[in-house]
């Protein structure tokens, strides 16, 4: 039985549940659970705190999980990131009250509060910045104001809450973070594993295309593939009137409406757009 480990909370958490409710996984789960069978697949789900998720797969104790990138690297853990699943986007950075520091060299000798201390001390040590690094659990916006650090290093979306406690931000961001299914460092090949993954790549891959159906004349048909090329290469399938042939081709979900535009100025008609709600390539 394959062993996953899942967010419990957090921005992560929603997400996760979404796209393996659509890869076909926790069809019968409640928010709540803290352990889900999924005997229809052979897969256990467990639903961990999202910091702790890299030190389960790292140890080995569980076979996959997804937690971001800046919780593996935190972590220190044996874990290592197999496929980047696109949501939880996020950036960690310094910042400090407004006017105080424009680069991270202005941070030197200062007290930096983060709940992300092995992340932060790393990049201090590779961009040879000294600095205390005092470790908080939580939100760590509110640690300048009370008088226990000059500066913070956070995991932001947005930077609002930032901005908010008078803080701005310093230099470029140290990470750039998302959602990860993370596995053991060196762990053997394994048939289910690569089954989790392909299904979640699957989903990813049916978010972001869509089918495209429509007609054409024959004469234009080239010109047309040029426009809608698919994935290997479009479907064409004759018609009755045979001046005519019809076109099949995945598009990206972003770029549809002006493929739409340019097949119609080529002549296309029937124009179709059709979600995927699943698919294998």
């Amino acid at each position: 039985m394959l062993r996953v480990a899942l967010p419990n909370k957090g921005q992560l958490a929603d997400p996760a549940r979404a796209m393996l409710r659509e890869a076909g996984y926790l069809r019968s789960s409640a928010a709540r659970d803290l352990v889900v069978n999924d005997p229809e697949n052979d897969v256990e789900f467990f639903f961990l705190r999202p910091k702790d998720i890299a030190t389960y797969v790292g140890s080995g104790t569980l076979d996959v999980g997804i937690t971001g990138r800046d919780m593996l690297l935190d972590s220190g853990a044996d874990a290592e990131e197999v496929v980047a699943l696109g949501f939880g986007e996020s950036t960690f950075r310094l910042a400090a009250p407004a006017g105080t520091a424009r680069e991270l060299g202005d941070l030197a000798g200062r007290r930096i509060a983060t709940s992300y201390p092995g992340l932060l001390a790393e990049y201090l040590a590779a961009h040879e910045v000294q600095a205390r690094v005092v470790r908080l659990d939580g939100a760590v916006e509110n640690a300048v104001a009370l008088g226990v650090a000059d500066a913070v290093a956070d995991v932001v979306a947005t930077g609002t809450t930032l901005r908010q406690a008078g803080l701005e931000p310093v230099g470029e961001p140290l990470l750039r973070s998302e959602a990860l299914v993370v596995r053991r460092r060196g762990a053997p090949e394994d048939a289910a594993v690569a089954t989790f993954v392909r299904r979640l790549h699957g989903v990813m891959v049916a978010r972001a295309y869509v089918l495209v159906d429509y007609d054409i004349r024959a004469e234009a048909l080239e010109e047309a593939c040029s426009i809608t090329p698919g994935i290997e290469s479009p479907t064409v399938s004759p018609l009755h009137d045979t001046a005519w042939v019809a076109v099949r081709a995945m598009v990206p979900r972003r770029e549809v409406h002006a493929v739409m535009d340019e097949l119609f100025d080529l002549g296309a008609r029937g124009i179709l757009v059709t979600d995927i709600h699943a698919c294998r390539l």
